[in-house]
């Protein structure tokens, strides 16, 4: 029964719930009894995913990669809590990928078959295994809005997955088509390509603020307030009583480990703890830190290699203000790295950029923060008074590094701990100090960007004008004498 089988989802997400609440334990009461049993009578009865971690973190210890001895992360622990409800819902789950039950009470909408669904332009697994996994849900092909970043390369590499095609060419073919946003709603983070009036939908999970898509006709609307994108679409596999294949499962679970940092960052849900379960049983993922692991460190891999434009606008968001104080768009930067100090190596570099960047995209301001997504910690680079200002009065972090930098401490998320605080302070009435020194001169720089041809990675760097007319016509001038010497 359809309606039976929702039932069955949220009324035990919201005991669950409702049991951390107050303080009762989550875990199911034949937990204890299953621990005494051997790994091979478990798997008989249970054979998943969630219950193989539960043996492989057991309460007896186990040797891991070679001589090393671990227990249970708090990752494990809290997918492990989740075990019991996640194994109702796969038992209730057609045994494969192609079966569906009818069903008339659930709405499914039409307006999204044969649609294509893409991303942001600040292409992440998120909004990448967003697209796939709503095109096999609802019927219709993914695609990019930008190029795809190291992390996401490796999840499409583990799982088998073709990389979807750009979104431009797929609209020189079909340029009538249909459109789905995923991951964002935001005109600014739509690719140009896209005409508003071909959107039919979106599916979010990002607050709504100044530059929302706005059309003419009512669209299919999809926005919940949980960590990631990907859960979202996993949830209504799951509502809708169908079994995602492993390839899109295993997607899905990559995306939700990456925007929720591990489960442990701020945005996390029991949404996303739920769905993180459901679909490491249905990929076969028995390790999920070892999982989550790999694709941090392919995540920080190509850091090294980025030039200070690619750091700076490699994820960057820009955001609307229009109050009695502030008008004007802010621009905010994310780097997520393992090794945060090969990014603080390059302030003097990247610092530059962050002034160049805020004055060709007529910002007010703009910052870049670095996250350790491992110490789940983070700091904040001020390009100048106007950032510096605002970075005080609405996070009051201690600074250092002769004013560049200031310690945001455990704050980690963009969408939690940095926009809403920036905005709510905004609000309050911040205005810009009218005393507030000038800036940094580069500024007035007159530059450019264009590819380094001496880089082997192919990055983006900034030249400055004036060096290369000088360098031109040095160059010209060389030229000249050898000529004369051959003549």
């Amino acid at each position: 029964n359809t309606i039976g089988f929702i039932s069955k989802i949220t009324m035990t997400a919201a005991a669950d719930t409702n049991n951390n609440n107050n303080g009762a334990s989550s875990e199911p009461p034949c937990k204890k009894a299953r621990c005494d049993s051997t790994a091979s009578t478990v798997r008989k009865h249970h054979a998943g995913a969630a219950e193989a971690l539960r043996l492989a973190a057991g309460d007896h210890e186990k040797k891991y990669d070679g001589d090393i001895v671990r227990k249970r992360t708090e990752v494990e622990e809290q997918v492990i809590a989740k075990e019991h409800q996640a194994e109702e819902i796969i038992h209730a789950l057609p045994k494969d990928s192609n079966t569906t039950v009818p069903s008339v009470e659930l709405f499914l909408p039409e307006i999204l078959k044969d649609s294509i669904f893409v991303g942001h332009l600040v292409t992440d697994l998120d909004s990448v295994a967003g697209a796939i996994g709503a095109a096999e849900l609802y019927g219709g092909t993914p695609a990019l809005a930008s190029e795809i970043n190291s992390e996401t390369a490796f999840a499409l590499e583990k799982w088998n997955v073709t990389k979807p095609k750009p979104i431009e060419d797929i609209l020189k073919e079909t340029p009538k088509v249909d459109i789905c946003l995923v991951d964002h709603q935001q005109t600014s983070q739509m690719n140009p390509s896209i005409d508003s009036d071909q959107v039919v939908g979106v599916i979010d999970h990002h607050a709504l603020q100044s530059k929302t898509i706005v059309t003419d006709k009512p669209i299919y609307i999809d926005i919940r307030p949980w960590g990631s994108m990907s859960t979202i679409i996993a949830h209504t596999f799951l509502t809708h009583k169908r079994r995602p294949p492993v390839a899109v499962a295993g997607m899905l679970l990559c995306a939700i480990l990456s925007d929720t940092l591990n489960l442990l960052g701020p945005t996390t849900t029991d949404w996303d703890r739920l769905m993180v379960a459901v679909l490491a049983d249905i990929a076969g993922v028995d390790d999920i830190q070892l999982l989550a692991s790999q694709q941090f460190k392919a995540k920080s891999k190509d850091l090294a290699h980025l030039s200070a434009v690619g750091l700076v606008n490699g994820d960057q968001k820009s955001f609307s203000y229009n109050t009695e104080g502030f008008k004007g768009d802010i621009g905010f930067a994310v780097v997520e790295t393992t090794d945060d100090d090969v990014i603080m190596d390059r302030i003097d570099e990247i610092l530059p950029e962050l002034v160049a960047c805020k004055k060709e995209k007529k910002l007010q301001a703009i910052f870049l923060a670095i996250v350790n997504i491992v110490k789940l910690q983070s700091c904040l680079l001020l390009c100048g008074p106007t950032e510096t200002s605002l970075a005080n009065a609405a996070f009051g972090g201690e600074i250092s590094k002769n004013g560049t930098v200031m310690d945001l401490g455990k704050r980690v998320s963009r969408k939690k701990d940095y926009i809403p605080v920036l905005t709510r302070v905004i609000k309050e009435g911040w205005t810009k100090p009218k005393d507030l020194p000038r800036g940094p001169s580069v500024a007035d720089i007159s530059s450019h960007l264009e590819v380094d041809p001496e880089d082997p990675y192919g990055n983006v760097k900034r030249v400055n004008d004036e060096e290369k007319s000088a360098a031109q016509e040095k160059d010209m001038a060389t030229e000249s004498i050898v000529e004369e010497k051959k003549d």
